[in-house]
């Protein structure tokens, strides 16, 4: 599922395959990524790209004539490049533009999001305005981080994944970070010492920076697509080894999703200092 990080891919690549281009045409089909009449606000669309914007998983497209597009790339989706007029399995938007390539979003699930906004109104939308902490795009220290959990009883784990804390983060990174701190997914936040929120917030920075480096290129492929690889270091990777200690890697359902860490390296106590 695209994560902070899989997003920003999406952005950087958006942005330039768009740079000094035009938007001829934008075309769709009739699919639940729309809804009602913004198919054919989404269609109306044309002229140069002002600006992409990225705020947690959304993206916010500024185009001139304050067009503008909220997206969302919900479980599957994906942005692609290819020549107009060649054939792109599950596309279920596309620009065409003046260079005589395509951008489009294709999607096998359906579960993404476009929506046609105003481009100056698309930071009062109720949903980017709910969104919390960004680590990348407001800048990550302890103390933000620990304000933006808040002494919540859900495990870290779970507060970490909601999008009204922290922007971004989903089962893939945040595992990934706690892992990096050594802190367990069940610890309550409220358990935490500001050594271990210092621990953490350097963890999500760097999960997030490893992903960013290790899954960039012109045509992301997710962890969960069959025949893809995982670059990870617990996520996905039940019953295997641990990279730091070897002890085999273990997963409990938490928050209706699987967890993944190491009960060596991330013991139920204190994490690492």
């Amino acid at each position: 599922m695209p994560e902070l990080p899989e997003v920003e891919i999406a952005r950087r690549n958006v942005a330039r395959w768009m740079a000094g281009q035009r938007v001829l045409r934008a075309r769709a089909a009739p699919s639940r990524i729309f809804r009602g009449a913004e198919l054919a606000a989404f269609e109306s669309i044309s002229g140069a790209l002002r600006s992409l914007e990225r705020r947690g998983k959304y993206l916010l497209f500024r185009f001139e004539r304050d067009q503008g597009l909220l997206a969302h790339l919900g479980m599957t989706g994906k942005f692609v490049r290819r020549p107009t007029g060649e054939e792109v399995r599950f596309s279920r938007a596309h620009f065409e533009l003046s260079d005589r390539f395509s951008v489009h979003l294709a999607d096998s699930r359906m579960f993404g999001r476009i929506e046609p906004v105003r481009a100056s109104a698309l930071r009062d939308l109720t949903v980017v305005r709910a969104l919390g902490l960004d680590p990348l795009a407001d800048g990550l220290t302890p103390e933000r981080l620990a304000r933006a959990v808040g002494k919540t009883s859900l495990g870290i784990k779970v507060a970490l994944m909601d999008q009204a804390r922290v922007a971004g983060l989903g089962n893939i990174h945040a595992a990934e970070a706690l892992f990096r701190a050594g802190i367990h997914p069940a610890r309550k936040p409220a358990s935490l010492s500001p050594a271990e929120w210092r621990t953490l917030s350097r963890a999500i920075l760097d999960a997030l920076v490893f992903a960013l480096e290790n899954q960039q290129g012109e045509e992301i492929q997710y962890v969960e697509e069959v025949g893809a690889g995982n670059v990870f270091h617990v996520y996905g990777h039940g019953d295997e080894p641990c990279p730091a200690c070897s002890a085999p890697i273990q997963s409990f359902a938490q928050g209706g999703r699987t967890t993944y860490f190491c009960p060596r390296c991330q013991p139920a106590g204190k994490g690492k200092r």
